[in-house]
């Protein structure tokens, strides 16, 4: 099937299998690897991509359901060079230590920001219950969100690059 989606503001048109999930997609013909695949069944969160700015986990969409469609990834964050305010959180605040589940946390984030720019610790570990880490205990994840709700708060918006 051909589909057009726009990945990380840049539009591609291709021929793909009926079958072949996003995931795949992005990280085998476009070389995002950014979007990890960690278990191929939606339990683990580290694929999640922003479609038309809802964060997904991109092993559970099929590329032909992105036709159309706006895909944001974690390569595709950053604004001249310069990290998403919450990529730059997560980096300051120690959110990450082996650093697999980190892009689809930092996705989940930009999504859960978007929907609610002040969470307290309890929206911020419900928002990202989906995701898994197996290293950090969480704690510097959610002073990462939190860090980056203030910055996303208090930064202009042409600083926010891959949120809605």
């Amino acid at each position: 099937m051909r589909i057009t989606v726009t990945v990380d503001g840049t539009p591609y048109t291709d021929d793909v299998e009926p079958r072949l999930l996003l995931v795949h997609y992005l990280r085998d013909r476009l070389g995002k690897v950014g979007t990890v695949v960690g278990c191929d069944t939606s339990n683990c969160g580290a694929c999640t991509v922003l479609l038309d700015g809802q964060s997904v986990k991109s092993c559970s969409v099929l590329a032909v359901q992105a036709d159309g469609q706006q895909v944001t990834t974690v390569e595709g964050l950053s604004v001249d060079g310069s990290l998403h305010p919450v990529q730059e959180a997560f980096r300051e605040k120690h959110a990450l230590q082996c650093g697999f589940c980190t892009p689809g946390m930092i996705m989940a984030t930009i999504d859960l920001l978007a929907d609610n720019p002040d969470p307290d610790d309890e929206q911020v570990r419900h928002s990202l219950e989906g995701n898994l880490c197996r290293c950090t205990g969480y704690q510097n994840i959610v002073a990462a969100a939190q860090d980056a709700a203030q910055r996303l708060r208090e930064a202009p918006a042409t600083t926010q690059g891959g949120t809605r």
